[in-house]
């Protein structure tokens, strides 16, 4: 049975002076890795390179970020293939400090950083992921945020208009007992989303309790 970490775990490497920052985390989906990814862009605005792979099923992914071909993220992927991950995003930011590392050379770099990280990761069994949406007042914000948190969950993005739009994955095991704590606790004032429509169905949770976002 595949396995996800129960933390992110992390590592650093200096090779030929690029500087090379790695993480391995328990993800949902594709649209959560794209939103970390983003923040590590926004994180690292001197990097050259932010390479990451995603082990997640028919949503999995290998990304070089201007890195040549194969270099990076296929690496980093077949680390995590290697150890039987599943709901699993690696992270490779790196720095380039002027000396080329050559693609034999690229490929042990980004291998080993990923490699390093799982030295000291706890692995659990993993868990489908079910994926939400909905809109609240801005008093509920701050509410939702902590409820999210509290659950395990990882908020996928925020839109602020006439209301708060808020879209967030967590354990399907979790989703049906947070559904009902925001439902009761937002009292008519909470509406659901669904993912593949703009409006809301007032009344209703999300249609099979949840979706893609």
């Amino acid at each position: 049975m595949a396995q996800t970490l129960a933390a992110p775990v992390h590592s650093e490497l200096l090779i030929k002076k690029s500087r090379f920052i790695g993480c391995v985390q328990p993800v949902a989906d594709r649209p959560a890795a794209q939103a970390i990814v983003a923040g590590l862009r926004a994180q690292h605005p001197g990097a050259a390179h932010v390479c990451w792979a995603l082990m997640a099923g028919g949503q999995s992914a290998a990304v070089d970020d201007g890195e040549p071909s194969g270099t990076a993220g296929r690496p980093m992927l077949d680390v995590l293939r290697h150890q039987d991950l599943a709901g699993v995003l690696a992270t490779v930011v790196r720095y380039y400090g002027g000396v080329k590392l050559g693609t034999g050379g690229l490929v042990r770099a980004y291998t080993d950083c990923i490699a390093q990280a799982l030295k000291t990761a706890v692995k659990i069994p993993n868990v489908k992921a079910r994926a939400l949406r909905c809109s609240i007042p801005y008093a509920l914000e701050g509410f939702l945020r902590r409820e999210i948190d509290a659950a395990g969950g990882v908020l996928l993005g925020v839109e602020h208009g006439e209301q708060v739009t808020c879209a967030f994955s967590l354990a399907e095991t979790a989703a049906d007992t947070l559904i009902d704590r925001l439902n009761e606790a937002g009292q008519g004032r909470l509406v659901w989303l669904p993912p593949d429509e703009t409006r809301p169905q007032k009344g209703e949770s999300p249609a099979g309790g949840g979706g893609a976002f």
